[in-house]
């Protein structure tokens, strides 16, 4: 069960919204949960971007969530980079304002978080990594590429079974502007309806 805030915002949200263009771009994703999910096999879903640092982190959250909230079982969520930096503090407060529960589990120049969206599920642990960091899995994984600059830069991802480009716009370009929190809340929220689309698909 995810706290009531996120509940709630799960389920205001609108996968109708969603363009026929770009379910197009989400079904090969519903395709490797499916696939997965009917034999009863483990789904390990890397989700990755340059820096580790926004979109990849966000995408890894909310597709542990809607895995939760749609009861689909045995789907483990990670999220790398193609470089290592920090998870910005304003998509962790992104995700606090909409009820996940976020510790800082230790400071320095890339904070380590935990990260609950319910009381009895194991926390997401947030921090920057490589995509092929020893925290994240070496084989048998979906590499879902958040943005499209890591998806140029980085043709191969070694061990992956597949590879989906699910490219978002970068919330950075809205640093230190009056309309970054708003920002980043619209990136998160489209990227948790579109996951929501995609586990709404997935027949158990």
């Amino acid at each position: 069960m995810l706290y009531q805030p996120i509940n709630n915002q799960v389920e205001q949200l609108n996968i109708d919204s969603i363009s026929a263009e770009r379910k197009t771009v989400l079904q090969p994703l519903i395709d490797f949960i499916q696939q997965k999910a009917a034999t009863n096999e483990t789904i390990n879903l890397n989700f990755i971007c340059t820096h580790n640092s926004r979109r990849s982190h966000l995408s890894q959250v909310w597709a542990q969530t809607m895995a939760t909230y749609f009861d689909i079982k045995n789907v483990y969520c990670y999220s790398g980079g193609t470089e290592a930096t920090a998870l910005f503090s304003v998509a962790a407060k992104t995700l606090e304002n909409t009820g996940f529960q976020i510790e800082m589990l230790s400071n320095g120049s890339n904070a380590v978080y935990s990260i609950k969206f319910s009381k009895n599920a194991h926390p997401i642990i947030g921090f920057s990594k490589t995509f092929d960091a020893q925290f994240n899995p070496t084989s048998a994984f979906a590499a879902i590429m958040t943005c499209s600059s890591a998806d140029q830069g980085c043709p191969f991802i070694g061990g992956s079974e597949k590879r989906i480009p699910i490219t978002y716009e970068d919330p950075k370009a809205f640093d230190n502007t009056p309309h970054q929190l708003e920002k980043y809340k619209e990136r998160s929220l489209q990227i948790a309806t579109e996951l929501k689309y995609v586990f709404s698909n997935i027949t158990k």
